[in-house]
């Protein structure tokens, strides 16, 4: 039986990081297989690993390659060592200037997609198993000008955290990772249609840190890890201020 790790969105920015901390870092697993649209990416992602990979072109949204996952699955002898669920993205602007068919997309990778991909793997997982879910900081409060995306991070973080506690007790463990900016092409997508805050992107870290931070906290169990000391700051402000004020003060700022 072949001990796996799985990663969505692995082609670039965050997902790419973790399969390369991974590859360097874990010496247990046989396999790491690299999940993403985008092919070519993936190859060459794949070409500085030393583990042996499986690079599988699909789109996480389409039912069809995720029934093609599933199979895929029961053939192969494996366990789920790790699912680390990294695909997704966001989009910045006005709710009712954006397209309808953008917006619904964040919700199918952001939430369905990811919801789907857990639901596959966990019969394949086993005792000591864990589960990395990408969350974000802005699910601690909604944000103008941001309300599908931080609406979707706000379901990943609730319900990763959730079913840490479902399933702690059989020794599987979910880590929700809830990082502020990421030095990442996120922000080359998100920022085509608007632009964030410019104190946002003074808090901004790297993609290695973000990793190196969540595998940490995925190690020592935690149900939720929040990369850089500028995002645990702003949690605990979030704690303490109306969230309300919050908004108000972050519109200001906007104008």
């Amino acid at each position: 039986m072949k001990n796996i790790i799985i990663i969505t969105g692995a082609s670039s920015g965050i997902g790419q990081e973790f399969a390369l901390q991974i590859d360097t870092a874990f010496s247990n697993i046989d396999e790491i297989w690299m999940i993403a649209r985008r092919e070519e990416r993936l190859m060459e992602v794949g070409k500085v690993m030393e583990h042996k990979v499986k690079m599988i072109s699909m789109d996480v949204t389409d039912e069809y390659a995720m029934d093609d996952f599933e199979e895929l699955l029961e053939k192969e002898d494996v366990t789920v060592r790790m699912l680390i669920n990294a695909a997704g993205f966001g989009l910045m602007g006005p709710f009712d200037e954006l397209s309808l068919e953008e917006q619904t997309d964040m919700l199918y990778v952001n939430c369905e997609a990811l919801t789907k991909m857990t639901y596959i793997c966990l019969p394949y997982m086993a005792r000591g198993s864990r589960i990395i879910q990408m969350a974000s900081a802005a699910a601690f409060v909604p944000q103008q000008d941001f309300a599908v995306y931080a609406a979707t991070k706000a379901y990943v973080l609730s319900f990763s955290r959730a079913l840490n506690q479902e399933l702690c007790d059989y020794g599987l463990y979910v880590t929700a990772v809830c990082p502020g900016p990421v030095n990442t092409e996120f922000f080359q997508i998100a920022e085509q249609y608007g632009s964030t805050l410019e104190i946002k992107k003074l808090t901004m870290i790297t993609s290695e840190q973000c990793v190196s931070e969540a595998l940490y906290a995925s190690y020592r169990k935690k149900d939720m890890v929040i990369p850089g000391i500028p995002m645990k700051a702003f949690a605990m402000l979030t704690k303490i201020v109306p969230q309300g004020l919050i908004l108000k003060i972050a519109k200001m700022m906007k104008k």
